[in-house]
């Protein structure tokens, strides 16, 4: 079979490898969609993932089809469709340092547990759609971390993949009011779409001023006023110009969650933000959101495919990856396999 592997700085190929055998607890899978993440373009820069010997195996944003049941294995059989929690591998984990990458035509379970690796999901729900499992648990994660409630205002800043899965979960929570931020009129009409309330374009607005205007003005812990209502915000954009918006805007005991990665060191004036009692959280993975998100994803997947921006077939997996890491080109992007 063939699977994409890190071959060397820079260097992704298609290698011919040996489809996996299959023992008494084992479920094998025929991958059908994989979505490419940003940490993709990252194990690839450097090389794959030391200290793993020898190519490094890409793909951890999958939805397959059982195919070989091991005759001691439960809880699937042939001809489900499974989401799967790709951190919960044996044999390392999937797609990220472990034996085995998703960008490739077969995978095993290997030690199947029940209701462990992997979840069945209706057959109608499209392919690459279910291949959005992996990230939006991340961003589900990130929204239970925020602590959102019904009737809570909140803003996401960031309508990427993981900003618009956080806004489609707090608009599940319950919250009275959503705002999505972006410098992208194409991404925040997306957001339109799947439900925000307001967007801002802070290429163009005061988002300051549009956040007291939209969720009304509030105070900080000592009464001083020039701070907006808003209960919940989400960084998804992973820059610094988004936090001290935060830092300035924030009013007392708001909330800031960062699921986004800051690839460089972001100054906060602690003394400034006292009075606020602003909760600073970080959001990374998914302890318990893997299948937990999967039911918002079948109830909604008509939001969640506005997602995807590019599809490709498995035989141009290196174009998609190109497409994927270069800035700007593309938001989500999914590989399928016939």
């Amino acid at each position: 079979m063939r699977s994409i592997r890190v071959t060397g700085p820079g260097t992704n190929e298609f290698v011919e490898i040996d489809r996996p055998p299959v023992g008494p607890h084992d479920v094998l899978l025929r991958i059908r969609a994989c979505g490419i993440c940003g940490s993709d373009a990252l194990y690839s820069q450097v090389g794959g993932i030391p200290p793993r010997q020898g190519a490094t195996p890409l793909g951890h944003e999958p939805a397959a089809e059982v195919v070989e049941v091991g005759e001691q294995a439960e809880g699937v059989r042939v001809g489900d469709h499974v989401v799967i929690d790709t951190m919960a591998f044996t044999d390392g984990l999937l797609g990220s340092g472990g034996a085995q990458g998703a960008l490739s035509e077969f995978v095993v379970v290997r030690d199947h547990v029940p209701g462990r690796q992997l979840r069945v999901i209706p057959p109608e729900i499209p392919w690459t759609v279910a291949a959005l499992n992996e990230p939006m648990a991340v961003a589900h994660h990130a929204v239970n971390r925020s602590g959102a409630k019904p009737g809570d205002k909140a803003v996401v800043f960031g309508a990427g993949p993981i900003g618009l899965g956080a806004a489609i979960s707090l608009l599940s929570q319950g919250v009275a009011h959503l705002v999505v931020v972006d410098i992208q009129p194409s991404r925040l009409e997306i957001a339109r779409q799947i439900g925000a309330h307001e967007v801002i374009n802070s290429a163009e607005d005061d988002v300051v001023q549009r956040l007291i205007e939209l969720h009304g003005p509030a105070t900080d812990g000592l009464g001083r006023p020039g701070f907006a209502g808003t209960d919940v915000y989400i960084d998804a954009a992973g820059v610094g110009a988004v936090v001290q918006t935060v830092l300035k805007v924030a009013k007392h005991r708001a909330v800031l969650t960062i699921p986004a990665v800051h690839k460089k060191p972001v100054e906060v004036d602690f003394g400034a933000i006292l009075g606020a009692e602003l909760d600073i959280r970080t959001a990374m993975g998914y302890p318990s959101e893997i299948f937990e998100v999967t039911d918002a994803i079948i109830a909604n997947v008509e939001k969640y495919e506005k997602i995807i921006s590019h599809t490709f077939p498995f035989g141009q997996a290196l174009e998609a990856l190109e497409l994927a890491r270069t800035p700007g080109a593309a938001d989500k992007v999914v590989v399928t396999f016939d």
